[in-house]
């Protein structure tokens, strides 16, 4: 006897999102699909985000399937790409996740979120800049901008970590900067004075949050980067619940 494994993905999915016990809560997609690099941080990633929805009663779903993403997403209110790299949709998979956002669905991007669907303009726009490069690894000042912001609101006025700090390119000028990286504290920065390193967007229907941290498996330990992941995928929820 054949098992349709695919057929039990889109079952599995359906059940956990049909079952009424769950049904008054929001819905979230994990989305880690890698077509370039792929981080040792993602699998620790999934497991900590579930770990925030349980505490904080949203659903999360992780997949790295493209189809199981977009056939899901009419039952989705928002979708997190952790870490995805390179082109990780086709051309009907695109126009399906155009919808959903043009259509109000919230959007987390994490790290190298940044550097997935270059080939797309629509989709650098919707993230608010493209991965450029980065030094290697080191411990780095970061300036808090907006301290009013659920993904802020708990740090101090700096904030000292260490990550891998991207430099960017294509950045578009509305987004607006949570957190400034300061060049002075590392070596390898390209920005100058204003390097933004976490971001939002609210475009009133719709709403997006963007951080560049992530990289290391310890971030996905860290205290003050969950809370500040958190902040930010409860912000892109708040608009949808």
């Amino acid at each position: 006897m054949k098992f349709n494994f695919k057929f039990l993905i889109f079952f599995g999915f359906g059940i956990f999102f049909f079952t009424p016990f769950f049904a008054q809560q929001p819905k979230v997609i994990v989305f880690s699909k890698t077509v370039k690099y792929r981080h040792k941080s993602i699998e620790d990633g999934i497991k900590s985000i579930k770990e925030l929805g349980r505490k904080n009663h949203y659903q999360v779903l992780a997949t790295e399937d493209s189809e199981v993403l977009v056939s899901n997403l009419k039952n989705t209110d928002a979708v997190i790409f952790l870490s995805t790299s390179g082109d990780v949709l086709n051309d009907l998979q695109q126009e399906k996740f155009k919808s959903f956002i043009e259509n109000g669905g919230g959007f987390v991007g994490i790290h190298c979120a940044a550097a997935t669907e270059y080939n797309w303009p629509w989709f650098g726009k919707l993230l608010g800049a493209y991965f450029l490069d980065h030094p290697k690894p080191q411990t780095a000042a970061i300036h808090v901008v907006i301290p009013s912001h659920p993904a802020t609101s708990f740090l101090d006025i700096i904030w000292v970590r260490y990550d891998e700090w991207y430099n960017f390119k294509d950045i578009e000028p509305d987004i607006k900067v949570l957190l400034n990286l300061d060049e002075t504290t590392y070596s390898g920065g390209k920005h100058g004075k204003v390097h933004p390193i976490a971001w939002f967007r609210d475009n009133g229907n719709r709403r997006m949050f963007y951080t560049a941290l992530g990289h290391t498996v310890e971030s996905f330990q860290e205290e003050a980067f969950l809370k500040h992941l958190s902040g930010g995928i409860l912000y892109v929820l708040k608009n949808r619940r």
